[in-house]
């Protein structure tokens, strides 16, 4: 009973019946047929949202290709428009698709895609080989043959990274499948041969050739092409070099395929098949480059402005196919490396060793390595960079880069040492030397120069850098001294000086005393007094003199009188540098650098007109646009074959006038002086209109010269890199004037004399050289030594003639006489006036 009164407990869930488009939902999914379906659906969504986040979410777009530029290099031309200098991390040039010969295009189909025309981006018989590869190989480590098209090669190279992975071969085959419907089969192919890498850091198949072979595409042979075609696979396991065999083998595979497809008949195949690789030892770059001091100021210039790579914007150097048209003239240049080489190798004969060049360890073995990583090199007649590996006796075993070895004797290397010793005596293995050959394997021992100095030729009337050098050699030390030196001019700035006394109203023929000249500068400082570089005084003298002898008293007077607030306003107008207003910088204290000496000379040739200095005259982008500098416009008919009969083109005068034309020609004139009688009578015998100045420094640290003519003009410093160290005796006229004779008379053989014009304004007056006083009845003679000379002046600034009553008295009273028909015809020919005597001379310019 008690069972029977238990109470009994149960729960029940009440569902409303669905309405509807939900409740038609609902009943579907109660039903199996439906549910299934649905569920299928539903996977599949899921795995194409999960497809695309894996393999297609961040794939790039096909159509990038449509204005895809690959990265190529910087060309640089010179004065002449030759190519001369390349900057490249990747050796390429880009090519069309009709200038690759047809046997490079079958041999490159024979070897990677042969149904490349008439597949859709996906070879699927070669793709499930490479398939069933895979799994097969799955876990062993070993890498599964590819089995990818051209096309696919083109995605991996240019769009993808190249992982090994099933993501990206899935990845990979989309993507070409993309290209095939943006690109046509020709363009596919260009991009393919103008970026797959071959070996020997070149890219593309014209750079390949040009490193295997020296050709270009045009002139390959069937197996030349065919050895091309082995290489993209694997460019390291078939260098010809080293696995010669192996290279053979495959290039034969390559010549064999292409007889399989019937693009080579069994006649040539025989042909190609008979002969050997034919490359060449070593690589060649596209250019035959000249490296040195004026190139890699040219390489910095345009890193400056454009950048390195692609990432730095559309005109890398290194990546944006740019050409560089620069002034640099390979005459020039190579007469400029020869005379300031020969310079440093005379001034330094005699002097000691500073020591090794570096210093590499060789406790590893691997000095060739480390060798050829310092890559050092000297560029100087047949000398080469070694290191000391060992010293026995009377040799040390040394090395070179390219892991050759040789012998040096010990007599070789008996030179004195900086701080003891001699060289032999010091010198340790890893240290890094310069030798030259003497026979067989023996070299001997050759001390680069311990004093460099810098360079520069420039072009007057358009400030075009013709040659820069900037120190022996850049391959064994980068600094450039002509652009990076920061050095004291000395005397060379005194041109300056005087230009700002002749426009604050001396003239050439102005009197200034040559004697003691002291300035009170301070209670701290005391006075400060003056001398000249050879001690002496030579009391009233003309501005002309002074500066033709290069006289401090008389420098430092002339500013003082002129005012050094004007002095240095003319050095600064000059673009020399910025000084303060003490009497020391009129006598070169201030720094500054070759270039800058050297342009502010050929203003003054130029009559005051800076135009610069300049190396590049512009640049274009791969498309031959011109993006440098951005002012840079044609010159409309100045390339005409013929003279159509109209207009000359005039292109604007370049530069800014930062000195009167009549002042600047004073100054040259005075100059053409310091060659004939003054301070660089060593450079008369080049026997054509010259200037030039002379500089020396206190010690002598630093020692100059600075001049030209009408067209070119030339700056040379030496010295030590340590400012205030000696380089002994000699001066501006004995040191660094020989270098600049040497440049000038390999530079001007051939040229056509051309005198220094006058602009307007100038008076050519005769006058006594040493008083400066106007001269009556007598005539400037051939001689440098004349005492009576032409001289320029300002308009109406020239000495007048003083008439005066007692003087005109005391003269005799001219009395006439007969003479001869004969006699007549002699005393006609003499000039009676200035007029006659400038005809007779062609005119005075």
């Amino acid at each position: 009973m008690a069972e029977e009164q238990a109470e009994t407990s149960f729960s029940v869930k009440l569902r409303r019946e669905a309405t509807g488009f939900a409740g038609a939902i609902r009943r579907a999914l109660s039903k199996r047929r439906f549910r299934w379906p649905l569920y299928f659906l539903g996977l599949m969504l899921a795995a194409i949202i999960a497809f695309w986040f894996i393999f297609l979410r961040d794939l790039p777009s096909a159509e990038s290709l449509l204005d895809y530029e690959p990265a190529l290099p910087t060309f640089v031309r010179d004065v002449n428009g030759e190519p001369v200098q390349s900057f490249a991390r990747e050796q390429r040039v880009e090519l069309a698709f009709e200038e690759y010969p047809p046997v490079l295009i079958r041999a490159f189909l024979a070897a990677e895609d042969r149904t490349f025309f008439t597949h859709g981006g996906l070879d699927y018989t070669g793709l499930a080989g490479a398939v069933i590869d895979y799994i097969s190989k799955m876990g062993s480590g070993e890498r599964a043959r590819g089995g990818s098209t051209i096309t696919q090669q083109v995605a991996k190279n240019l769009l993808l990274d190249d992982e090994y992975s099933v993501t990206r071969k899935i990845r990979e085959a989309v993507l070409a499948y993309r290209i095939e419907s943006v690109l046509t089969k020709e363009q596919i192919l260009e991009l393919y041969l103008n970026q797959i890498f071959l070996g020997r850091n070149a890219y593309g198949v014209q750079a390949a050739s040009r490193a295997y072979f020296d050709k270009d595409v045009s002139e390959l042979e069937a197996h030349e092409a065919a050895f091309l075609a082995a290489l993209p696979r694997a460019p390291a396991n078939y260098n010809p070099n080293r696995f010669p065999e192996r290279a053979l083998a495959r290039r034969n595979w390559v010549l064999d395929q292409m007889l399989s497809n019937d693009w080579l008949t069994t006649e040539q195949h025989r042909a190609a098949h008979a002969q050997p690789l034919g490359t060449t030892r070593a690589g060649r770059p596209i250019t035959d480059n000249v490296n040195g001091y004026y190139m890699e100021e040219v390489r910095r210039i345009l890193i400056d402005r454009f950048g390195e790579d692609a990432e730095d914007g559309p005109f890398g150097i290194y990546s944006g196919g740019l050409w560089v048209r620069t002034s640099y003239d390979p005459q020039m240049q190579a007469s400029a490396e020869e005379s300031f080489r020969n310079g440093l190798m005379r001034v330094d004969a005699g002097r000691a060793w500073e020591g090794p060049i570096a210093t590499i360890p060789m406790d590893d073995g691997e000095w060739q390595s480390h060798l050829a990583s310092a890559n050092l090199w000297v560029g100087y007649e047949d000398w080469r960079v070694a290191v000391v590996l060992s010293k026995d006796g009377g040799s040390a075993r040394i090395g070179f880069a390219d892991g050759e070895t040789g012998t040096m004797p010990s007599g070789t290397a008996g030179i004195a040492r900086r701080g003891g010793g001699t060289a032999w005596s010091t010198m340790q293995p890893g240290d890094i030397i310069t030798v030259r050959p003497i026979g067989g394997d023996s070299y001997a021992f050759a001390k680069q120069p311990s004093m460099s100095g810098g360079m520069v030729v420039e072009a007057v009337q358009t400030g075009r850098v013709y040659a820069m050098q900037g120190g022996f050699s850049q391959g064994l030390e980068a600094f450039n001294r002509a652009t990076q030196a920061e050095r004291q001019p000395g005397s060379s700035i005194k041109p300056f000086v005087y230009a700002a006394a002749l426009e604050n109203g001396m003239t050439p023929a102005s009197i200034v005393v040559d004697g003691p000249f002291c300035v009170y500068q301070s209670a701290s400082l005391g006075t400060k007094c003056f001398r000249n570089s050879g001690g002496g005084a030579a009391g009233p003298q003309t501005l002309r003199w002074g500066l033709e002898n290069s006289r401090n008293l008389m420098t430092v007077r002339t500013a003082s009188e002129t005012g050094m607030d004007n002095v240095i306003e003319m050095i600064s107008r000059a673009n020399i540098g910025d000084y303060e207003p003490y009497l020391a910088f009129s006598l070169g204290a201030g720094d500054t650098t070759v270039l800058r000496m050297t342009n502010a000379f050929g203003m003054l040739a130029n009559h005051g007109r800076d135009v610069g200095p300049s190396l590049i005259d512009y640049v274009q982008d791969r498309h031959g646009d011109v993006i440098y500098p951005a002012n840079w416009e044609a010159c409309e008919g100045c390339n005409a074959d013929d003279w159509d009969g109209g207009p000359m083109p005039r292109p604007p005068v370049p530069g800014r006038r930062v000195m009167e034309a009549v002042t600047a020609f004073q100054i040259v004139h005075i100059l053409e002086g310091v060659i004939q009688r003054g301070t660089a009578t060593i450079l008369r015998d080049l026997d054509r209109p010259m200037f030039g100045k002379t500089g020396t420094t206190t010690g002598p640290t630093n020692v100059w010269f600075v001049g030209g003519t009408p067209d070119i003009v030339a700056g040379v410093y030496l010295g030590y890199d340590e400012q205030n160290r000696s380089i002994g005796g000699g001066a501006g006229g004995t040191l660094a004037a020989p270098i600049w004779k040497q440049f000038m008379r390999e530079t001007m053989e051939g040229r056509p004399v051309l005198p220094f014009r006058a602009p307007e304004g100038v008076r050519m007056v005769r006058v006594d050289r040493r008083t400066g006083r106007r001269v009556f009845g007598a005539w400037p003679s051939d001689s440098p030594q004349t005492a009576i000379i032409w001289e320029a002046f300002r308009a109406e600034s020239e000495p007048t003639r003083t008439i005066r009553r007692d003087v005109m008295a005391r003269r005799p009273v001219r009395r006439e006489r007969q003479v001869s028909q004969e006699q007549q015809t002699v005393e006609t020919t003499v000039p009676s006036n200035d007029s006659e005597f400038l005809q007779s001379e062609g005119g005075i310019y």
